[in-house]
This record gives structure tokens, sequence and C-alpha cells, in this order.
């Protein structure tokens, strides 16, 4: 098992930045993706950023030139620098932790919502 704890988030104005972090607590693998989807209301969940544990990322469309990804495998931690925040980035934000042994496991943060105003 695998737990997930966040951090970071809350309300910013446009233009403003936000950092978000997880923590990853238990049976964890040495290789693995960590990342952050997002959720806004009455949308359907989509990625945002991940990164292995190599280090390789891997963005959004949306994102890019504007998000940062990075992690600690040390600590088990990943971070997501928001820069440029536009209110169309607002949303719940939720921390994806996963890994490969036999079969794939995935797990979740509880989510932290971050609003972006005009």
């Amino acid at each position: 098992q695998v737990q997930l704890v966040e951090s970071g988030g809350g309300l910013v104005q446009a233009g403003g930045s936000l950092r978000l972090s997880c923590a990853a607590s238990g049976t964890i693998s040495r290789i693995n993706v960590m990342g952050w989807y997002r959720q806004a209301p009455g949308k359907q969940r989509e990625l945002v950023a991940t990164i292995i544990s190599g280090g390789s990322t891997n963005y959004a469309d949306s994102v890019k030139g504007r998000f940062t990804i990075s992690r600690d495998n040390g600590k088990n931690t990943v971070h997501l620098q928001m820069n440029s925040l536009m209110p169309e980035d607002t949303a719940v934000y939720f921390c994806y932790f996963y890994y490969y042994r036999d079969k794939g496991y995935s797990y979740w943060g509880q989510g932290t919502q971050v609003t972006v105003s005009s």
C-alpha cells in the first residue's frame, strides 16, 4: 500500500504562482511514476504532468512552459511549480503514484483545490 499526502494549493490571482507537493509513504518501489492530474467541475480528470523515477517528464500541452514537475527520490516526494496561472487552471489537483510489479498499481491523493481568480 502507498499513502499520498498533498500540500499546497489555495487561491491566487491570474498570473500568480503556486507550488504543490506530495509525499508518498508505504511500500515504495524504486521504479515508479509520480505526477499530478486535475479535475475541474463538470469535466473529466486530466493529466497535468508526470515524472518517472529516472527523471523523464511528460506535460499536458496546456501547461507546457508554465508548470514544472520535479521529484526527490530520497524523500519520495513530487512537486508541481505552477507559474503564470490562468482561471482555466482552476481545479482539484490529485497526486498520482504508479508502479509495476507483476501488475500495475495506481494510487491517488485526496486532492487539493487550486482556484485562480481573474
